[in-house]
């Protein structure tokens, strides 16, 4: 079997390729880059320790450029919806434009199995693979992965999926990997170190509108462009006398709307409308009347909402059986099942 190992240098996917030996596999491994620029987000680092993965277990290596098809597709995406209000998630395209397509159309396409360190497993259910849920269910991914097709789902395989999170860590340990105390990566990785809101003004510059208090309407005060902010958002107003909460904008008039209190009324929804939808394995639900009971996640957290989903044409109307706290338009509502382990696919947030 002709196996590729995408490996990033930390330590989940460090420990895919000792996964893969210890079946007897040796892999081909490929480091991407996909940094804005070669200073930002290819570090040194990772691309060292990746090397010493690979001389380690033998492993051919190579470093692939999709740097331009990620400026191109994820960073365009983000851009584009930061600037019409929406709450981008650069992660879901990342995984569904690159990981599992540029690089399979340029290099995985001469690979029979792509591996990868994302925290999924895959579940058959009759001749059907699924999206399924990992074992640890702080660093359960699928909801990173629901935008993906199914002949991607296919040919994907996740030897760390049925782990704990301190396995993976033990292991790395044990072997002497150079990233078994690496912390995990935060923030979105095109960044690199490169402060969001500034990558955000070099692209959208800035613009002064008001903060209005939503149940008064009564100015508090002023903001730099309402693509700096998105819903739920606490941090960053620079406002006397709160906690304060991005609850509302005003696209038209770049106007904030926000609510007091550390947990005001306002944050919540009880509802939402996904437009979009897009079913990995299959269209689950087909043609149906009334309600089906669903889990459902619109943010990365290792709880599921409980909720009902109905069909009107091409939009998919979910209720929650307690209101959400940031639901915010650009978002994806991620469905699964009753049990909360076959990941159906995802709908963005309209």
């Amino acid at each position: 079997m002709n196996v590729a190992a995408l490996v990033s240098g930390g330590v989940d996917s460090s420990v895919v390729v000792y996964k893969l030996k210890e079946q007897g596999i040796t892999p081909t491994i490929f480091y991407i880059m996909i940094g804005m620029d070669d200073s930002e987000c290819p570090k040194e680092e990772d691309i060292e320790i990746t090397t010493y993965i690979a001389k380690k277990y033998g492993c051919k290596m190579e470093v692939v450029n999709l740097q331009n098809e990620y400026f191109d597709s994820v960073v365009k995406y983000t851009i584009d919806t930061v600037a019409q209000g929406l709450t981008p998630n650069p992660d879901i395209m990342c995984n569904k434009l690159i990981k599992f397509g540029a690089f399979n159309d340029k290099w995985g396409k001469d690979f029979d199995i792509i591996a990868t360190g994302h925290y999924c497993t895959t579940t058959m259910i009759g001749d059907k693979k699924f999206l399924s849920t990992a074992k640890d269910p702080v660093k359960d991914q699928t909801d990173f992965l629901a935008q993906i097709t199914y002949p991607q789902l296919q040919k994907v395989i996740f030897p760390i999926g049925h782990m704990d999170k301190s396995e993976v860590r033990q292991i790395a340990l044990d072997e002497k990997m150079p990233s078994a105390k690496r912390k995990d990566s935060q923030g979105i990785c095109f960044l690199g170190k490169i402060n969001y809101n500034d990558f955000i003004k070099r692209y959208l510059g800035e613009k002064e509108g008001d903060i209005i208090e939503l149940e008064t309407g009564k100015k508090l005060g002023k903001h730099k462009g309402f693509w700096f902010h998105t819903i739920g958002q606490r941090k960053g107003l620079g406002l006397s006398g709160g906690p304060w909460f991005v609850v509302k904008k005003d696209i038209p008039n770049n106007v904030l709307y926000v609510s007091q209190g550390y947990d005001p009324i306002t944050q919540y929804g009880a509802e939402m409308d996904l437009g979009g939808m897009h079913f990995i394995s299959e269209d689950v639900f087909g043609e149906f009347e009334g309600e089906k009971e669903i889990r459902l996640k619109i943010r990365h957290t290792p709880e599921f909402t409980k909720g009902w989903i109905s069909k009107n044409k091409d939009i998919y109307h979910v209720r929650f059986d307690n209101k959400l706290q940031g639901v915010a338009q650009g978002q994806y509502g991620v469905i699964y099942d009753t049990d909360c382990k076959l990941c159906y696919g995802s709908g963005m947030i309209i």
